[in-house]
């Protein structure tokens, strides 16, 4: 999972023309400003998510539980003549709205590859390493817990980091974590994420129809040439993605691992313009200021002019910025707690873990809790030790171990993995309850390590 966008704007509320408004716009706009950055504070994001799945522990738990599951299970149809799409709320979550947050990942893998903390090979070696074992130790440790066939499927549950909730208990601590802390957290959970997908992609995939890779081909082929011809609207894309999701669905692979195709493809570079956007917003506000268009033949004249300050001001940043800016917001605070209330609502009660869901239980918490930090550091350890890279500046010990600690908090990327793993809903709320204990500890012991270690600073 990702946080918000580096670069995202704070408005200025002290202007000249600001000023100028009337005394009730004027606290309209603070109040609005405000709100805009609160919306951009990784602990509210956080604390929006935790929220939504206590909200779905106490429902799944009340006298109110078989509503809870009645609800997500409601057949949601759309028909036009003999056409008719019905699928269940839970699906168009899990399938559709999921497809806005894998775009959000790929569109912060490629811009980490392209300007971040991915995009220099030095850079990159030791969060690559330590993810790499951030992902081997907890699949063994399960795997130690669940050798059997059937629960061995989960392995890949414990394996992945949820940016969301890892940044958000990170930005708990204040300013006491230096900011390379954060860098190297952040870089390794979306290493996190792209071996997560690489892993949904590869091991929960079956039975891959041809038609269905022809079908994404033409979606994807649509996307590039639109970005060949300089179109650069977002909401026209819209159509070639559903095509690339479409094709996904048909081919036996997740409809929702499409986002990361298209987050993937999305430009990390403004398109190019005759005129670069500064100069373009002079010369448009020179002319506005004269009156040029309205004096030469009316308002209506106006509409080339403003067309162009709209261009301007849309590639003053590149898409992948420009575009996860705007979808940040939707997905922390909308697509991210409507997964978590449709899906973290276990059953505590009468949920029978006999035949096999303790172990899964067990084996995910734990893998969660230690061998995601065992992992990390270890790795990390060994990769210092051989002299294969070196800790990033004012990042010490203390520091690695805060971020092995918080890697363990995998809730939304390990619960859409157990979905995928676990057919049986027994092993399925076995691998839900496990995540949620495991996520729940690896916060609470993070956030003490960084009281513990960093209270100082």
């Amino acid at each position: 999972m990702v946080g918000p966008p580096r670069g995202a704007c704070v408005p200025v509320t002290d202007s000249p023309i600001l000023n100028e408004l009337p005394r009730a716009q004027r606290l309209a706009d603070r109040v609005f400003d405000s709100l805009q950055r609160f919306l951009h504070v990784e602990a509210v994001g956080g604390a929006v998510l935790l929220i939504a799945a206590a909200a779905a522990l106490v429902w799944a738990n009340s006298p109110f539980a078989q509503g809870y599951h009645a609800f997500w299970k409601l057949q949601l149809t759309v028909g036009l003549g003999t056409l008719n799409f019905s699928k269940s709320l839970h699906f168009l979550v899990n399938d559709g709205l999921m497809t806005i947050f894998f775009l959000v990942v790929g569109m912060e893998i490629r811009r980490e590859a392209s300007e971040g903390g991915l995009s220099r090979v030095d850079q990159a070696v030791l969060p690559l390493i330590a993810a790499t074992g951030g992902v081997l130790v907890p699949a063994l440790i399960y795997l130690g817990f669940n050798a059997d066939p059937e629960r061995g499927q989960g392995w890949a549950v414990p394996t992945a980091t949820d940016i969301a909730f890892a940044l958000g208990v990170l930005a708990l601590l204040g300013r006491k974590i230096p900011r390379n802390v954060r860098v190297f957290l952040l870089a390794l959970a979306i290493i996190d994420d792209i071996i997560a997908v690489a892993v949904i992609a590869g091991f929960y995939s079956a039975d891959l129809q041809v038609e269905g890779f022809a079908i994404s081909l033409i979606g994807v082929l649509a996307v590039l040439g639109f970005q060949r011809i300089g179109i650069g609207s977002a909401p026209l894309y819209v159509f070639p993605g559903f095509l690339a999701w479409l094709g996904f669905a048909v081919a036996g692979i997740h409809p929702a691992l499409a986002g990361v195709l298209l987050g993937l493809m999305t430009p990390s570079r403004a398109l190019p313009m005759r005129e670069p956007p500064l100069q373009v917003l002079s010369r448009v506000l020179r002319q506005l200021r004269r009156g040029d268009a309205a004096e030469a033949g009316g308002p209506r004249y106006l509409a080339r002019p403003l067309r162009d300050l709209r261009h301007a001001h849309r590639e003053m940043l590149p898409p992948v910025s420009r575009v996860q800016m705007v979808l940040h917001p939707w997905v922390a605070y909308g697509v991210m707690p409507i997964f978590a209330l449709a899906n973290a609502g276990v059953g505590l009660v009468g949920t029978d873990l006999s035949g096999g869901g303790l172990s899964v239980v067990a084996g995910t918490a734990l893998a969660l809790i230690a061998g995601k930090p065992l992992g990390v550091v270890g790795a990390t350890w060994a990769a210092v030790r051989l002299s294969w890279c070196r800790l990033p500046p004012e990042v010490t010990w203390s520091g690695v171990c805060l971020v092995g600690l918080l890697a363990g908090i995998g809730f939304t990327m390990s619960i859409f993995i157990s979905m995928l793993a676990f057919s049986e809903q027994e092993l399925l709320t076995a691998a839900k309850l496990g995540v949620l204990l495991g996520s729940l500890g690896a916060a609470c012991l993070g956030l003490g390590w960084g009281v513990a270690f960093f209270r100082h600073r």
